[in-house]
């Protein structure tokens, strides 16, 4: 009965509080003695008896955290970051280097790979080197590009049949001995027995003449030419226009020039007047080339080629090498 009776007093404290921290299905007794409290714990006051209870405020469970506290929480963080940025510094920086590189290393093999592919097809004895090519000034390196070729008949068949090629006369047309040549596409030319030399120079024009067609799937037509060599192996080359890499080191560039007439005298100066021209590399800091035209017994030359990529204090260097055919 006592239980039940300060139960209901407990209740009516927890009206006048707001307070909900008063729980009475507990076992034990609430006496009214333990009601007597502090007047800072509640807001208001009432008379029990002869005495003067307080209800009990209970402070709530949440709460929030002060300024000095945030402040704190701040500057712990700071100190923890700054001191995981000290430890992930240098291997980020190792990661940026490599990648760095990595893209140098492949910006320099790709611009070699291309100028080896262009050269492997160059006409025999058509590349020429001109400029300084000490590493730091421009050099220019020229080729006459292939774009097929064949053997031509030199003499009639059996039956007395056939279309040579005759050198006592400008000729017109020949056959080709095995497939043909693609029929021309844009400018190109037949070539005979090449042999850079006055009297025997594609670029002068002496052993040059225009591709013009196909009279038959095995029949060649060509401008009115009498060349002045015959080849030994009765071979000819179709070729096209000239095409030249200029490396610039002082404007850190390494520029393919296509498309432009052929002219006897190599160009030495960009741009090359009439051609089309196509970036292959920047930020060069070094390139040379060089050509060897007789390196095994005047059959074939050797193309050297230096090439530096420099970018935030760093410089990538390849060389490559790139073998010529020089047999007309």
């Amino acid at each position: 009965m006592m239980m039940k009776k300060n139960c209901a007093e407990v209740q009516g404290l927890r009206t006048e509080c707001g307070s909900s921290a008063v729980i009475c299905n507990q076992s034990s007794v609430l006496s009214p003695q333990s009601l007597v409290l502090s007047p800072e714990r509640c807001g208001r006051s009432f008379s029990y008896g002869n005495r003067t209870a307080y209800p009990l405020r209970v402070q709530s469970a949440e709460r929030g955290f002060t300024l000095v506290e945030m402040i704190m929480v701040i500057v712990i963080t700071g100190i923890i970051g700054g001191m995981v940025a000290v430890f992930l510094k240098a291997p980020i920086q190792q990661y940026m280097d490599v990648g760095r590189r990595a893209d140098m290393t492949d910006i320099a093999d790709t611009a070699l790979r291309r100028i080896g592919r262009d050269l492997r097809l160059a006409l025999p004895n058509s590349v020429r080197v001109t400029g300084t090519c000490n590493g730091s000034a421009t050099c220019f390196i020229e080729f006459l590009p292939t774009t097929g070729g064949g053997r031509y008949r030199a003499a009639l068949t059996a039956s007395g049949t056939g279309d040579i090629l005759d050198f006592t006369v400008a000729d017109t047309s020949f056959d080709v001995l095995g497939p043909a040549p693609l029929p021309p596409s844009g400018t190109q030319y037949v070539v005979v027995y090449n042999l850079g030399i006055p009297g025997s120079d594609a670029y002068a024009g002496s052993n040059r003449t225009a591709y013009s067609g196909l009279n038959t799937p095995t029949n060649i037509a060509i401008s009115a030419m009498r060349f002045p060599l015959a080849s030994p192996a009765g071979r000819f080359q179709v070729i096209t226009t000239p095409v030249s890499y200029v490396c610039d080191p002082v404007g850190g560039t390494l520029t393919r020039y296509s498309g432009y007439p052929i002219q006897p005298s190599q160009p030495s100066a960009v741009p090359i007047a009439g051609a089309t021209s196509a970036l292959l590399a920047k930020n060069v800091s070094s390139c040379s080339f060089s050509y060897s035209p007789n390196v095994v017994a005047q059959r074939s030359g050797l193309v050297t080629m230096n090439l530096g990529i420099t970018e935030n204090g760093e410089t990538v260097t390849m060389y490559s090498a790139t073998h010529v055919s020089n047999v007309p």
